[in-house]
């Protein structure tokens, strides 16, 4: 009569026993990776675009220095890239025999016209010239003067002409050399403003949607990268330049940053885009493998793994979507050790 309760008793125990040693073997037996991880974060983004580009003078600010007549360059007195202060020689030309010809013809015309009108008025008083005669001599004189005083400001009157530089600036580009015979008109050289430079960059014809004046705009030379000039973004051009098959922007440098610079350095621009808010995880939460781009999250002490889109980065954040919510844990310290459904250990990070 007992026997039957007691074996079933027995048995109760026996299967409780099992069930618990089933169990602890299990949790025993299963991995746990110690981890640490942060939260999901809000973050203001703000991408750039970067852009290789020249330095160069400023076209707004170029003064074209060009020849007022025709002539021989007896001497330059400068060199390409040269820093020039206002007054300084430039160019010394010899006028051409031709041109001085035109001046002292010019001048005899004015010597001419001079004594007709003298003449044609004492005629007028001897009553044989009429004022007709004597208004046309006073025309003729005024023209003649006119044609010298145009001679004149050519420097047709002088024998050789020495140009002086009209301001301070930088010799952009030199057409002459020494012993060269060049005609009335023929541009000598440009001179650059000294502080009037520009970053001439090009960019894919795909950004020019993203792109507009005024954006801020971070330099640096290729060969300073430690020097850093805070510019705007002014003009973004509307054709392909055929040399370079890219699109030209143009960046002023500020006049108070131009000093250090070279004409002609190699310049890189991260040019600053519209800011958006985005989620964000540090760069060491972000994984990558043949299937693409996850990372861990944990629930209940468990790993799970996510897989996200990633976009703008900035300094060591990455911007992120996918099925993941702002206050959500991901690992950043121990995840390439998990896999899906890892038990896991966390510690402060």
């Amino acid at each position: 009569m007992t026997k039957g309760p007691e074996i079933g008793r027995w048995l109760l125990t026996l299967l409780a026993g099992w069930t618990l040693a089933c169990g602890h073997t299990h949790a025993d037996k299963g991995p746990r990776a110690l981890v640490e991880t942060t939260e999901v974060k809000t973050h203001r983004f703000t991408p750039t675009l970067t852009a290789y580009g020249t330095l160069e003078a400023d076209p707004d600010k170029v003064l074209v220095l060009s020849l007022s007549h025709a002539g021989l360059i007896n001497r330059v007195w400068v060199s390409l890239g040269q820093r020039v202060q206002a007054g300084d020689p430039l160019i010394d030309v010899v006028t051409a025999p031709a041109d001085r010809m035109l001046y002292l013809q010019a001048q005899s015309a004015v010597d001419y016209a001079r004594r007709e009108l003298q003449r044609q008025q004492r005629l007028l008083k001897e009553q044989l010239a009429t004022q007709e005669q004597v208004d046309a001599a006073h025309k003729a004189l005024r023209d003649a003067q006119a044609t010298l005083e145009a001679l004149k400001r050519q420097g047709k009157d002088q024998s050789s002409q020495l140009v002086r530089s009209p301001r301070e600036g930088i010799i952009a580009r030199l057409d002459v050399q020494q012993g060269q015979r060049v005609q009335a008109g023929s541009p000598a050289l440009l001179l650059a403003g000294a502080d009037h430079l520009i970053t001439r960059a090009g960019v894919e014809p795909e950004d020019l949607l993203r792109l507009r004046a005024g954006m801020p705009v971070t330099l640096s030379s290729v060969f300073v990268p430690q020097q850093r000039i805070r510019a705007q973004l002014r003009d973004v051009h509307a054709m392909i330049n055929p040399a370079t098959r890219l699109v030209d922007v143009l960046i002023p440098i500020p006049t108070d940053q131009a000093d250090d610079l070279v004409l002609g350095s190699r310049m890189i621009a991260a040019i600053e885009l519209a800011s958006h808010t985005g989620l964000a995880v540090p760069r060491s939460a972000v994984l990558r493998d043949r299937q693409g781009i996850y990372l861990f999250t944990i629930r209940n002490g468990v790993a799970h793994r996510i897989d996200v889109t990633t976009g703008t980065e900035q300094a060591d954040l990455v911007e992120i979507t996918g099925n993941i919510q702002v206050g959500e844990p991901v690992v950043v310290t121990g995840n390439y050790e998990l896999s899906e459904g890892m038990s896991v250990r966390e510690s402060a990070p």
